[in-house]
C-alpha cells in the first residue's frame, strides 16, 4: 500500500481535484455503482475514408515513387459507442483503417461531433486508433514530415479523412440500444515475427523470460450483442504491422486488418449493421512476414495480405465463440495532454536517477528503413548510402547527451517555425468493466507494451480491471518507443523512438498517473494545448486542371473489351476511357460495379470497389494534343462460388472540363459475358 502511494504521489502534478470528467472525486472508487452491472449502451458503424485514388504520395513506407493509382479495396472507419447506464458515461472507439491518426484529425472530429450533439463527445472519451495499413494516401497530416512523401499538405485526403469517421460515429450513436459486452482471449501463433530479434534479445533476462515469445500473440476479442440477441460486432485487437502490401505497389488497401473485417462483416450478411473491427495494438517490432523480410508466404502481396488475414479471421472467429458470461461494471476515461520533449522523469520509472526527455529527433536506421518496408533508403544503409529527399539531412550526423546512442540525422522538434512532428501529445485510458484500453499515440514495441500494460494493471486491478491493451497509433502520431536497452541498439524501431532513451519511462509516468486517478474516482489536468496548424498547410501538388479524350470517343466508352465468356477463377479484365479519380471521390459509392443479369433481365450488383476481388486502375494516357487523357482498368477475379450466368462490368466516374471548369459524371459499361 505504501509503495502504491508512493508512486501516486510522483504523479500527483498530474492529477487535481478540479472539474472531474464525468467524475465526482471520492475516497471510493467510482466503480463500486457499477458493480454487478452486465447492461451496457452499444452502437457500431462504418464510414468510408477513402481518399484520391490517384496521383497522391502513400503513407507509410516514405517512398516518393509510391503514389496512389487505384483501389483495392476501400478503406473504412468502424466506431463503436459503450456507455453504461450505471453511471451514464460514454465512450467511443473507432478504428480507422489508416496508417496513423494527427491530432488534427481528432481536433476536426471532436467539433463536428460537438457541432451536432453538444458536449456529449470530446477529447476526453472518443479514441481514435489506427490500423496503421501502409496502403493509403498520405497528406493529411498538418505537421510537415508527415507530409514529405505527398508533397505538402492534402485537404481533399484529410476532408475525406474527418467526415467518413464523423459519418461512422454518426451511424453508431443512430443504433444505441441495450446490450451486452463478452470478452475471449487466446494465443495466435504463427502469425508474426519480430523483426528486430536483436533488439529485443537486449532486455533483461528475467524479463523475457516471462514471456515464451518475442511478440505478443495474445489476441482479445469483444463481442457487442443486443439484448434480443442481435450482435452489433466486435472490436478485436492484434499486434501485428499491416505491411503485408509492400512498398512497390500502388492500390489503396486496408491491408490483412481491413481484409480480416471485410470477411467477418461479409460472413455476418447483415449489411453495414454488423462491424468488425480488427485493431491495431503494440506492433512496433512486430511484422506479418513470417518468412522474413517482405516474405508473408505468398506468391505475391495480395497473396501475403490473404495469409495474415486468413490467421487473424480464422482466430477471430475461434474466439468469436468462446466468449464467456457477460462482462460486469462500468465505463470510465481519462485524458491528458503531454509535452513529450520535457518531461522530467521520476527515478521510480527508470533506472534510479532521474531523467528527462529530448526535443525530437530521428537517428540514420529510421531514414534505412525496417526489413519489411525499406524507406527512404535500404535497411543497414551507410550515410552515404541514403540518398532520395533525404540527402541534405543525412551527412552530418550528430549526437547530444540527451538522446545519447542516437546518430542524429534530423532534429525534427528544432525545426522553425513549428517543429515538424509533434510535441504536444495525447494521453489516454478507458475503461469498460474489467477491460482497459492505453491509447498511446506511438508504435510501441512488443516489450515496451509489455511494461506499460503492467504498469497500467498495477493501478487498476484493485478495481476489477484484469484485461489491459495497448490500442496503438491513437489520437495523434510520433513514431516509435523501444525500450531503453532496446534503444541501444538503434535499430529503426530506436531510431524512430523521438524523445530520447527514456520516452517509454515518461510514458509509463505519464498513464500511471492517469490510471491511479480512474482508481481514485479523481480528475486529471487536461495538460498543454496542442497548436492547431491547420492554417498553415500548404501543398506543392496541383489538382486536376482538366479531363480530356480523343475526339472519336467518350468518356466511360470501352477502350478494350471482356472476353465472350470465363469459368471461376478466372479474370476478367476491361480498360475504359476514364477521368481523374480526385474529380469525385464517390466517398460511400463505388467507381465499379459487377453486375449478373437476373431472371427477368435486371442487373443486379454483385460486387464493387470495396470488394477484394475487384480492382480499379488509373493511368495517365499522353493522347495527342493534350497530356490530359486517363484509361481505367476494371479487373474481377471471378470467385469459386460465383453463380454461373451473364454478367457485365460498369465503370462510374467523374470529367473536368477545361472550358467551363465544371465537373460532369459519365460511365460506361462492358459487353456482356458469362461465366459458365
Amino acid at each position: 500500500m505504501c509503495a502504491q502511494l508512493n508512486r501516486f504521489v510522483l504523479v500527483l502534478g498530474l492529477v487535481v481535484g478540479a472539474v472531474a470528467l464525468g467524475a465526482s472525486p471520492s475516497s471510493a472508487s467510482p466503480q463500486d455503482a457499477c458493480a454487478g452491472n452486465t447492461r451496457f449502451l452499444m452502437g457500431a458503424g462504418m464510414g468510408d475514408i477513402t481518399g484520391p485514388a490517384a496521383e497522391v504520395g502513400m503513407m507509410g513506407y516514405g517512398q516518393l515513387s509510391q503514389q496512389t493509382a487505384g483501389i483495392h479495396q476501400r478503406l473504412r472507419s468502424r466506431a463503436f459507442i459503450i456507455e453504461s447506464p450505471c453511471n451514464g458515461r460514454r465512450v467511443v472507439f473507432v478504428s480507422a483503417d489508416l496508417g496513423m491518426v494527427f491530432q488534427g484529425v481528432k481536433t476536426q472530429v471532436v467539433e463536428k461531433l460537438r457541432a451536432r450533439f453538444g458536449e456529449v463527445y470530446g477529447d476526453d472519451n472518443v479514441l481514435i486508433s489506427a490500423t496503421h495499413t501502409h496502403s493509403g494516401p498520405g497528406g493529411f497530416s498538418h505537421h510537415t514530415f508527415y507530409n514529405l512523401t505527398s508533397l505538402g499538405f492534402v485537404p481533399q485526403n484529410f476532408d475525406a479523412i474527418v467526415s467518413g469517421i464523423v459519418t461512422s460515429v454518426v451511424r453508431a450513436h443512430s443504433r444505441l440500444g441495450e446490450g451486452t459486452l463478452r470478452l475471449a482471449s487466446g494465443e495466435l501463433l504463427g502469425a508474426s515475427r519480430n523483426r528486430s530479434p536483436a533488439a529485443y534479445r537486449l532486455n533483461p533476462p528475467a524479463e523475457r523470460a516471462l514471456y515464451a515469445q518475442d511478440v505478443d500473440t495474445r489476441m482479445t476479442l469483444l463481442r457487442l450483442t443486443r439484448t434480443d440477441g442481435r450482435d452489433v460486432g466486435l472490436i478485436n485487437w492484434f499486434a501485428v504491422h499491416a505491411t503485408s502490401m509492400g512498398n512497390t505497389h500502388h492500390f489503396i488497401s486496408g491491408d490483412n486488418k481491413g481484409l480480416a473485417s471485410y470477411w467477418f462483416e461479409k460472413a455476418h450478411d447483415a449489411g453495414d449493421t454488423f462491424v468488425a473491427a480488427f485493431a491495431q495494438s503494440n506492433e512496433g517490432d512486430v511484422t506479418p512476414n513470417v518468412l522474413g523480410g517482405t516474405n508473408g508466404g505468398g506468391a505475391d502481396d495480395f497473396e501475403d495480405t490473404e495469409i495474415s488475414a486468413r490467421r487473424q479471421f480464422d482466430f477471430a472467429s475461434h474466439l468469436w465463440g468462446q466468449t464467456g458470461a457477460p462482462l460486469t461494471g462500468g465505463v470510465d476515461y481519462r485524458h491528458t495532454f503531454v509535452k513529450m520533449d520535457a518531461v522530467d522523469v521520476a527515478p521510480a520509472f527508470t533506472d534510479g536517477r532521474p531523467h528527462r526527455t529530448c526535443p525530437a529527433a530521428i537517428g540514420l536506421s529510421m531514414l534505412a528503413g525496417a526489413e519489411d518496408g525499406p524507406g527512404f533508403g535500404v535497411e543497414g544503409a551507410s550515410c552515404a548510402a541514403v540518398h532520395d529527399l533525404w540527402s541534405q539531412f543525412t551527412c552530418a550526423l550528430t549526437t547530444t547527451p540527451c538522446q545519447g546512442e542516437k546518430p542524429i540525422v534530423l532534429e525534427l522538434g528544432a525545426m522553425q517555425p513549428h517543429p515538424w512532428t509533434p510535441n504536444v501529445l495525447p494521453f489516454q485510458v478507458v475503461t469498460v468493466g474489467p477491460l482497459a484500453l492505453v491509447g498511446v499515440p506511438f508504435e510501441m514495441t512488443t516489450m515496451a507494451g509489455r511494461r506499460l500494460r503492467r504498469t497500467v494493471l498495477e493501478q487498476l486491478e484493485s478495481v476489477g480491471v484484469t484485461e489491459v491493451i495497448i490500442a496503438g497509433l491513437s489520437n495523434d502520431y510520433a513514431g516509435y518507443v523501444a525500450t531503453r536497452e532496446e534503444y541501444a541498439r538503434q535499430d529503426y524501431e530506436g531510431a524512430s523512438t523521438h524523445f530520447g532513451p527514456w520516452t517509454l519511462a515518461a510514458i509509463q509516468q505519464g498513464f500511471d498517473g492517469l490510471a491511479a486517478a480512474i482508481r481514485e474516482g479523481q480528475a486529471v489536468s487536461p495538460g498543454p494545448t496542442p497548436p492547431d496548424l491547420r492554417f498553415l498547410q500548404a501543398s506543392l501538388q496541383p489538382g486536376v486542371v482538366f479531363d480530356d479524350k480523343l475526339l472519336w470517343v467518350e468518356f466511360g466508352e470501352v477502350y478494350a473489351d471482356a472476353q465472350a465468356s470465363y469459368g471461376r477463377g478466372d479474370t476478367v479484365r476491361v480498360t475504359f476511357w476514364g477521368a481523374h479519380p480526385k474529380n469525385d471521390l464517390r466517398l460511400e459509392g463505388t467507381y465499379l460495379r459487377v453486375q449478373r443479369k437476373g431472371l427477368i433481365g435486371a442487373w443486379v450488383d454483385v460486387a464493387d470497389d470495396s470488394d477484394w476481388e475487384t480492382r480499379y486502375s488509373w493511368e495517365r494516357e499522353n493522347c495527342v494534343p493534350t497530356l490530359g487523357c486517363s484509361h481505367v482498368t476494371v479487373e474481377w477475379r471471378i470467385p469459386g462460388d460465383a453463380a454461373p450466368g451473364t454478367y457485365r462490368i460498369l465503370h462510374e466516374g467523374d470529367w473536368k472540363s477545361g472550358w467551363d471548369g465544371r465537373v460532369r459524371p459519365y460511365y460506361g459499361a462492358s459487353r456482356a459475358f458469362t461465366v459458365k
